[in-house]
Order: C-alpha cells, then sequence, then structure tokens
C-alpha cells in the first residue's frame, strides 16, 4: 500500500511539475513576444528591450515594475499612476475603448499630466522617448492582439462669437456635464460625490475655474479632442454620437469662459452678461462652491 501511494504521489509530483514548467515556459515566450515589441514616432522606432532600462531608471518608483501602477511611491499618490497592463488611457486621439496610437504616448510623456504627479520628459531625448512607448505597450498583451484605433477627424477651429458660446452653454446643459462639473463648471456637480475610476477609486470631475490647463493639453483642439474621444478608465464620455463635429466647438468655447484668464471667449461672455445655466440641481453641501 506504502508503495503503491509512493507511486501516486510521484507521478503526480511529476505532472505538477511538467505543468509549472510548461507554465513557465509560455510565460516567458509571452514576454520574449512583448519585449519585441516596437514604436512609431514620425521616422523613429522604438524597441521595448531598448526602453527597458529607462523604465526602470524613471518610471518604476510609480507604475511598477509590472506596469500596474504598484511601484513603491503609488501609496503617497493621488491620482494613482496608470496601470499599463489594461492598456486604458485617457489622453488619445482616437475613439474611446480602442488603443491609442504610438503618438499620443509619446506626447504624454513629452507632456506630463496636468494636476497629478506625472512630469513632462522633456529632458529625455527623443529616441529615449520613443523606446519608453514601446516598453509601455509590452506590459498589456492587447497590443499583441489589437491595432490602434484611427485618430478622429478634427475639424478646422472656427472663430468664437456670441452665438457659438451660448448654442455652447445650451449643450452644457442639455447633455448634462453639469451632472459632474457643476452649474458653474467647478467640478462640484450633484454626482460629484459617488465618481469613481476604472478602479473603483474615488475621481473628482474638473474645476474649469481652478486651472488654465488640461489633463491632456491646453489647446483648444486638445479640449475638442477630449470631448471627442472621452477619458477612458474616467467617467468623463466619449460625446461623438451626441454632438455634431461644428457644435463641439460651440462647447469648447463656452468652457473657456469658465477659466480663470481671460480669453476672448470671457470677454463676449461678458459683452453678454451671460449667467450660470439655470435648473440644475444644487452643489453637494459638503463642497460648497
Amino acid at each position: 500500500m506504502r508503495t503503491r501511494s509512493a507511486t501516486r504521489l510521484t507521478i503526480f509530483a511529476v505532472i505538477l511539475l511538467t505543468a509549472l514548467y510548461g507554465w513557465g515556459q509560455e510565460t516567458q515566450s509571452s514576454e520574449d513576444q512583448r519585449l519585441n515589441l516596437e514604436a512609431h514616432v514620425g521616422k523613429m522606432t522604438g524597441q521595448a528591450r531598448v526602453g527597458q532600462p529607462i523604465y526602470k531608471r524613471f518610471c518604476i518608483g510609480c507604475h511598477g515594475p509590472l506596469g500596474d501602477g504598484q511601484g513603491e511611491n503609488a501609496q503617497w499618490i493621488d491620482p494613482k499612476p496608470r496601470n499599463f497592463t489594461t492598456a486604458t488611457f485617457r489622453c488619445r486621439s482616437t475613439p474611446t475603448g480602442t488603443l491609442p496610437t504610438d503618438q499620443d504616448l509619446y506626447d504624454t510623456i513629452g507632456r506630463g499630466l496636468v494636476n497629478s504627479n506625472m512630469p513632462h520628459w522633456l529632458p529625455l531625448t527623443n529616441h529615449d522617448r520613443v523606446n519608453l512607448v514601446a516598453y509601455v505597450k509590452h506590459f498589456s498583451p492587447r497590443w499583441l492582439k489589437e491595432k490602434s484605433g484611427t485618430p478622429i477627424e478634427i475639424p478646422k477651429e472656427p472663430e468664437p462669437t456670441a452665438d457659438r458660446i451660448k448654442v455652447g452653454q445650451t449643450l452644457y446643459q442639455k447633455l448634462e456635464c453639469w451632472k459632474c462639473h457643476g452649474v458653474e463648471g467647478r467640478g462640484n456637480g450633484p454626482s460629484a460625490d459617488t465618481l469613481t475610476d476604472d478602479e473603483n477609486r474615488p475621481i473628482r470631475p474638473f474645476n474649469f475655474h481652478d486651472s488654465e490647463k488640461f489633463k491632456c493639453g491646453t489647446a483648444d483642439w486638445q479640449m475638442y479632442k477630449d470631448f471627442m474621444t472621452g477619458l477612458d478608465g474616467s467617467p468623463m464620455p466619449s460625446f461623438v454620437d451626441n454632438v455634431k463635429p461644428d457644435e463641439a466647438w460651440d462647447l469648447v468655447f463656452y468652457l473657456r469662459t469658465l477659466q480663470p484668464m481671460n480669453s476672448k471667449e470671457k470677454q463676449i461672455a461678458k459683452q453678454l452678461g451671460l449667467k450660470p445655466i439655470a435648473g440644475a440641481a444644487q452643489p453637494p453641501a459638503n463642497n460648497p462652491q
């Protein structure tokens, strides 16, 4: 009986070790495959293997060795570092739910993210940045199976006018932007305290009065892009199916009237005597204006 039990145990151990060895080989094969990923920006080609030491020097402290946003510094950071393993990125030129372009990731590394601990990495050479893009991609198997989305078309920006700003204000109310951003755009709408990101962490809507800069860039076309692509991983959806391309500029112009700088749009709003939208719910009591 003991001999038979020992034989069974030996067979089980061999099967288990074989399975573990095969799993290890498969995992290593997948890692090797992903380390062969490239990034293409303009005439530059980046390689994940070349980007690996750059990541370990500059990025691992926040984003972690596995790219899951669990670096040793992450516990002190809010908002939390991006989890690269899901390949979900907010700043994109591509439709919601699709992978960003290599150019999108390259621009984010160079620009940084406003109101976060992600700095701009302009001191890195252009080739360092494109190699880093390739290595960031290697953390998610999505890049082996999917292609980047096709960037949306952004029509030529028209001149801001009183009529366009009024249409933009109407859109702000019609699309219920105020539910998150508040009737005056201060990030204190009735839904503000309930919002979470894709990892179920609390997240605050943008306060347009608090900054001249947006997370994904400062130019009008970048605001337009965010509105039409959405910020994946956050409650901010894409409105590409709800708004005509030209009308989206009207919303951009209205949002400019809420910001602190003395823009042309703000001057027009003052001439109009533009007042906040009416009929919306009051801001939460624990987040006064």
